[in-house]
């Protein structure tokens, strides 16, 4: 149960004073649905109140808060017209000016021969001193509330900063005095406030180094967050670690089938990250590993080699990939290899119906069919095996933690194995995965040629278009990635249709078209043109950036290129550059290009490293947008910025598991704290863990 001191935290915004529901629903978009969201949203600006002068000395194109006497309400007869209100002071006269105004409201608020503060942007119109639209209108006795430095608050449309600016403040007025869960000498060292005070003067900065990231509220508040996943992540591990698992240790005869059928050498990072898993999966406890390797860096022999360890002792594997394209490609990669070494595969996917997917289920059921692979699909009721031992999950940041729990609750004590190409920074890594061991491929497989990267302004593209008809020619397949797939009105884009019919017209039916709106036998039937049949030149949005494999590919145009993410790029260009033969990628760009975009655009030039690119793209993005935390089932980070806040992440990670070390129960006063700072940051399955545990 969650402690009841944070009741009043985790109320609806709605519970609050003047927030109605269409209020709520704005709110929750920009921040979310509790007030402790309202908490969490901090700051992005400030607006200075502060300058309070005469309307003689009040200096234009300033915000100035002013006492002004109401003269008179000067309603236009024309609606179109601005109404105005002429206000004095016993310096001047000055005007406020109202476009498409509410008398009603105006004369309530104004009211003729009353004295008023007014808070806005002082302007010159003709001879006439005028505020438009003033910010905030008040009595005599609010002078001192509206004198102040003013926090400006991330907005969303149809959300003013007055009615989110009033929301919040009633948020805090709700902090409790919460018990201390950071350690005494670590509190002490960094001089930080309380939790309560942190969030008090982070929500009430009075110059710009009180907003920055390392003022010593924002710090306090990022160590929080920091502290309460780790020590999440660290209870979950444990947890998994005390969960009884299974000996599974094959005897090596199938996995020297695959190897004999293979047309290369593993790599030695291949053979090491394979040891790793066997050890795992040989001993008594249960695995979950993350197996990180860069865009071809050959993971799925990996993960194969590992699925015959298991099926060596009688039991099955699962291989679990986010999009049925990734599914059937799996299956081409696996299903002949498996097939030479005896062992019968099968596909899952939605599309799979009726008998087809009866048959499917029944193999599985019955334990003659020992690997499927398969989408969302295996997560269905009805989807029972005869004896699961592993669980492998393809581009792990596609599905949430409870989606893999799941899928090992299919079997007795599962093995789990998650892979991603998305090369993740090593402070991110502790964040996302810190229950996880880890292991990492490094190395290309032999024979592959780096891909040379060149980027291209837009005004170029005829010439981009003249060189792939001439490589059509040579017999070339060809990706052309553009970044939306209909014209939208809001964003003046190349659209994948548009390049479509334009490209079709001159080079004919070996165009083709994929993109994600299409159904799935549609969008594998694309495919199927583009790897063994008639289509040369594809024109793709970024349905194609996972796990797609067409070696005959050559050549990549990303269209509109410093739309993309760093880490996006790279995983689109992975997609060539799989055979023997020299590839290139053109990045066409439209300027101007911001700083991040140009940055962007050169690292892509200069490197090909995964483990680089990523770092990189923290350092240039934040963590938020690099694992697209949201559909992750990752925690999102709220307070803390990774690419600010490393440090901090290592010291709350020791922080963690020392302390846990000590008192593994929370059963001590700082426990305590550590418990409701868990119930804070919404980590209530780290409490349960706990109990079970």
């Amino acid at each position: 149960m969650r402690p009841e001191i944070l009741f009043s935290l985790f109320k609806p915004v709605t519970s609050l004073k003047g927030v109605g529901p269409r209020i709520g629903k704005l709110i929750e978009t920009v921040a979310g649905a509790n007030i402790v969201d309202l908490c969490w949203h901090l700051p992005c600006g400030t607006i200075d109140r502060r300058y309070s002068p005469t309307i003689a000395d009040a200096h234009t194109d300033t915000i100035a808060t002013m006492v002004v006497n109401v003269l008179k309400h000067n309603k236009p007869s024309n609606k179109r017209l601005p109404y105005k209100i002429a206000c004095s002071d016993d310096t001047g006269v000055m005007s406020l000016v109202f476009f498409h105004a509410h008398s009603d409201f105006l004369l309530k608020n104004l009211p003729e021969g009353e004295t008023r503060v007014v808070s806005g942007k002082v302007e010159r119109f003709g001879n006439e001193l005028q505020i438009t639209h003033p910010d905030h209108i008040g009595t005599l006795d609010e002078l001192e509330d509206l004198k102040r430095i003013e926090p400006v608050y991330p907005l969303t449309a149809g959300l003013g900063l007055k009615p989110l600016g009033k929301a919040i403040e009633s948020a805090l007025d709700l902090l409790p005095e919460l018990s201390e869960w950071i350690d005494p000498n670590l509190l002490k060292r960094q001089n930080w406030p309380t939790w309560r005070d942190a969030l008090l003067q982070a929500h009430h900065p009075e110059t710009d180094d009180d907003m920055a990231y390392t003022s010593p509220a924002r710090m306090r508040l990022a160590y929080d967050e920091l502290l309460a996943n780790q020590v999440a992540l660290a209870l979950m591990r444990r947890s998994m670690k005390t969960i009884k698992g299974r000996t599974l240790k094959g005897d090596g005869h199938l996995r020297a089938k695959i190897e004999r059928s293979l047309p290369f050498e593993l790599t030695s990072s291949q053979r090491v990250s394979l040891g790793e898993i066997i050890e795992d999966m040989g001993a008594p406890s249960r695995m979950l590993r993350l197996l990180q390797g860069d865009v071809g860096s050959g993971k799925t022999i990996v993960a194969l080699q590992a699925m015959m360890n298991v099926i060596e002792t009688g039991a099955q594997a699962a291989l679990m990939v986010p999009t049925e394209i990734l599914a059937r490609q799996h299956l081409a990669t696996i299903e002949p290899l498996a097939t030479a070494a005896g062992v019968k595969t099968l596909l899952l996917t939605g599309r799979e119906k009726g008998k087809k997917r009866h048959a499917v289920l029944a193999s599985l059921s019955d334990g003659t069919a020992k690997i499927v692979i398969g989408t969302h699909a295996l997560f269905q009721k009805d989807v029972e095996f005869q004896d699961l031992g592993l669980a492998v999950i393809d581009e792990q940041h596609r599905f949430g933690v409870h989606q893999r729990l799941t899928l090992a609750g299919k079997g007795q004590g599962v093995d789990i194995l998650v892979m991603t190409a998305t090369p993740i920074p090593r402070t991110l890594m502790l964040t996302a995965y810190g229950d996880m061991d880890v292991s990492r491929l490094t190395e290309k497989p032999a024979g592959r040629l780096p891909v040379e990267t060149r980027t291209i302004p837009v005004e170029r593209i005829d010439e981009v278009i003249r060189a792939v008809g001439r490589s059509l020619q040579q017999g070339t397949k060809i990706y052309w990635v553009c970044p939306l797939v209909e014209e939208s009105q809001k964003v003046d884009l190349a659209a994948a249709e548009d390049r479509f019919q334009q490209l079709q017209h001159i080079f004919g039916d070996r165009v083709g078209l994929v993109h994600g709106r299409m159904k799935g036998k549609d969008k594998d039937a694309a495919m199927e043109a583009f790897i063994n049949g008639p289509v040369d030149l594809l024109i793709a949005t970024t349905v194609i950036e996972v796990g797609v494999d067409v070696p005959a590919a050559t050549i990549m145009v990303i269209e509109h290129s410093e739309r993309f993410g760093l880490a996006q790029l790279h995983q689109l260009r992975g997609r060539i550059g799989r055979s023997d033969k020299s590839s290139t990628c053109l990045l066409i760009y439209s300027g101007p290009l911001t700083q991040t975009a140009h940055d962007r655009l050169a690292i892509m030039r200069d490197s090909d490293d995964g483990f680089r690119i990523a770092e990189e793209d923290l350092r240039l993005r934040g963590a938020g947008e690099l694992l697209g935390t949201r559909q992750s089932g990752l925690p999102e980070a709220r307070l803390a910025d990774l690419a600010v806040h490393g440090d901090l992440l290592a010291i709350a990670r020791d922080d963690a598991t020392v302390f846990l070390n000590h008192d593994p129960n929370l059963d001590s006063e700082r426990g305590q704290g550590v418990r409701t700072l868990l119930y804070l940051f919404n980590r209530d399955n780290a409490v349960l863990n706990l109990r079970s545990g």
